[in-house]
């Protein structure tokens, strides 16, 4: 990658439409809405149906993962996938509640932010916590992706090799570590 350009992971989901498209073309516009001349779409994985979290509280997710090349810093990339979602009608009212597109920055170059202490911090809070408390800071890489199979399946289809900075686990490592019943469950579509 030229100059201070980095490599960075992106998840994207929903389960809302937006006026009258179905989340799989919300995701769709997001990936075209992305790419800039500062933001480079290096590789978009299958789009994956989700059940819902919890089960029975709404209609089933759609994800996906995307790597882009961009110079933009971690902050100003996560203010851009704001400014993304936004267009698309997000709001955010309840923590995991249903959404129109959730944008995720999973990863920035591998960076680990704010600092180690602080992202031992969040990732190991517990659910209740987690359920309740958002960071009010940037943390990096995002606190739950070993934790999310619908997260790391899509993942899995553009950096199956990616390596976790704090876990020293790759995509693949992650994904065997979870319920086999909860990787079943991310069904392509």
């Amino acid at each position: 990658m030229a100059g201070n350009r980095k490599l960075s992971l992106i998840a994207l989901g929903g389960n809302l439409p937006v006026d009258a498209d179905a989340p799989q073309a919300t995701l769709s516009k997001a990936i075209a809405a992305l790419q800039a001349q500062d933001v480079r779409l290096r590789s978009v994985s299958r789009f994956f149906r989700t059940p819902c979290f919890p089960a029975g509280a709404g209609p089933d997710y759609v994800n996906a993962a995307v790597a882009v090349e961009t110079a933009l810093s971690a902050g100003d990339l996560l203010a851009r996938l704001h400014e993304v979602e936004a267009q698309f009608a997000r709001v955010r009212e309840q923590r995991w509640g249903m959404r129109t597109l959730d944008l995720d920055l999973l990863d920035h170059g591998g960076a680990v932010l704010p600092d180690a202490a602080g992202y031992a911090r969040w990732q190991g809070l517990p659910l209740e916590r987690q359920m309740q408390e958002a960071p009010g800071q940037l943390i990096l890489p995002h606190p739950r992706i070993q934790d999310r199979a619908f997260v790391l399946v899509p993942l899995k289809d553009i950096a199956p090799r990616w390596r976790h900075p704090v876990l020293q686990k790759t995509v693949t490592q992650m994904l065997a570590d979870l319920p086999p019943e909860e990787v079943a469950e991310v069904v392509p579509l």
